[in-house]
């Protein structure tokens, strides 16, 4: 959510005469995140958020908007896509493929509480039961292959133990690439700055531009790995256990999951490391544009590998 593609006052006067939205009345770059171009645009009927999708192709978006649009129809809080004149979801400025959606109110939470956490756990359990109904599916682009492909490119730019730890990684987590989980749509990218809190109650979630069907309590390991952590990178307790009730309360999960939760938990890990790995080495230009830690996510897999066995044990 940067801005890589500038977009004018009055070149989005222009694209808004496809909508039935009133005269535009703001337009602000959003500054945070690192994939598309993001503006909170303000018209005569209300707030909105524009994304011009800076790698995604108009042949993928329809997954996203349309997956939007079936989680709210089915109650779940995350952005309504707005449908121009034409009754589409996405048309082009700029040269980019961009849709608009409604703006949630409500703000991220830089350090969560253990009720926070249990409303993101349960929100996920609902938001993967919702999603059993979709009937459009997308394998994960940023699975397996992706990591291998990626792991490629960074690999040179590492120090020895750096090295060593993600071919290790890569080695261990080629074992479960065929779990048979149960699988879904999953936000994949359900993160602290994804989620918007009014007090102590969820708001929403919003950029489901990662989305995608994969194994749920990955999704679930992912969210962890954000949420109920200590800034070296560790579990914390209370946060963990306030999810993972919350969220089995709604969807109990199966133990062939337990059994698979803590390489799931490197997974997700590994899967992040990676990416700002390469958003770090590789930077996108861009006007508002910043690179996120690689190093947060190198601790968080270091200590999901040293911590095996008390997350193994977390079950009881």
């Amino acid at each position: 959510m940067s801005v890589f593609t500038t977009v004018t006052p009055e070149q989005l006067r222009g694209w808004l005469q496809n909508y039935a939205l009133g005269a535009l009345l703001d337009l602000k770059g959003i500054a945070s995140g690192i994939t598309n171009t993001n503006y909170f645009v303000t018209t005569e009927s209300g707030r909105y958020v524009l994304t011009l999708f800076e790698k995604n192709t108009l042949e993928e978006l329809p997954y996203f908007l349309d997956l939007m649009a079936h989680l709210a129809q089915h109650g779940i809080p995350c952005p309504q896509p707005v449908a121009s004149n034409g009754g589409a979801f996405v048309d082009m400025l700029n040269g980019k493929p961009a849709a608009l959606v409604s703006c949630l109110r409500g703000a991220s939470l830089e350090e969560p509480q253990p009720v926070h956490c249990a409303e993101v756990g349960a929100f996920l359990a609902r938001m993967h039961l919702a999603g059993q109904s979709f009937p459009a599916h997308m394998d994960n682009p940023r699975g397996p292959h992706w990591w291998n492909v990626t792991a490629q490119a960074v690999l040179p730019m590492l120090n020895a133990d750096e090295r060593e730890l993600l071919v290790e990684e890569l080695t261990f987590q080629a074992r479960f690439k065929d779990l048979d989980l149960p699988r879904g749509v999953i936000h994949a990218d359900l993160f602290r700055d994804n989620v918007l809190f009014d007090g102590d109650t969820l708001g929403g979630a919003i950029d489901f531009y990662y989305a995608c069907n994969d194994v749920l309590a990955y999704d679930l390991a992912i969210t962890v790995n954000d949420w109920c952590v200590h800034a070296d990178g560790s579990l914390d307790e209370a946060r963990l256990q306030a999810m993972l009730a919350a969220y089995q309360r709604v969807r109990p999960l199966s133990e062939a999951e337990r059994m698979a939760w803590p390489a799931l938990l490197r997974a997700g890990a590994l899967r992040f490391w990676l990416s700002r790995l390469y958003d770090f080495h590789f930077p996108q230009p861009g006007e508002m544009t910043h690179a996120k830690d690689p190093g947060h996510f190198r601790r968080v897999l270091e200590s999901r590998i040293n911590d095996q066995a008390a997350i193994a044990r977390v079950w009881g």
